[in-house]
């Protein structure tokens, strides 16, 4: 089915109190996104979860999804691959370990955000350094979303955040609802046409 404004307008009215709601979660939400679309979609759908399992993170995976057709994958992936390595550095520094120890694969330049990425890493408070890197993957996730509306990118981009809100919601609640209503709020206001706000 490639009628994406009813499949938008169609998920669930969810209230900002997820945990109120114990029979909805993101698996599924996403169920029901897989369920009301089309096989060629699900067919992204995959590629995108399969990167959200660690046994699947190979350089192998990221060289298929850095060459993929669709956009969103290939640049989602690469901002993952990206903030992957520049982890991997901060800890080989940290351990006075080779600065390209264990890195996965190598962009030719380095990537626009990696600036803000260091200055999250090199935070003191661990908490605080993961969410910093959720905002930053949300922000990215939002940035390649600035024309997608209405398509398959678009729900892509709304499964890769509700991921994130899944994780803070396992970790910290608070910060799980709060992204949770962002989500709820960017994606009805996408369907009134508006374009989604970072902030």
């Amino acid at each position: 089915m490639d009628n994406y404004e009813y499949l938008i307008a169609g998920l669930p009215v969810l209230s900002s109190d997820w945990s109120a709601q114990p029979q909805l979660s993101a698996s599924a939400l996403i169920h029901e996104i897989r369920s009301l679309s089309s096989d060629r979609d699900n067919v992204l759908f995959d590629k995108l979860l399969d990167g959200y399992k660690e046994e699947n993170l190979t350089p192998e995976f990221y060289k298929s999804m850095l060459s993929h057709p669709n956009t969103f994958l290939r640049e989602f992936f690469r901002f993952d691959l990206n903030v992957r390595n520049a982890k991997v550095r901060y800890l080989n520094q940290r351990l006075g370990r080779p600065a390209d120890k264990d890195i996965f694969l190598e962009d030719e330049e380095e990537f626009e955000e990696a600036g803000e990425v260091r200055m999250v890493l090199y935070g003191n408070d661990l908490l605080e350094r993961e969410k910093g890197l959720d905002r930053l993957m949300w922000k990215k996730i939002g940035d390649l979303n600035t024309f997608d509306y209405f398509n398959v990118s678009a729900l892509l981009g709304y499964i890769a955040k509700l991921k994130i809100v899944d994780r803070w919601l396992s970790l910290d609640e608070q910060t799980g609802r709060e992204m949770f209503r962002k989500l709820v709020e960017e994606i009805r206001g996408t369907f009134k046409g508006v374009d989604f706000n970072e902030t």
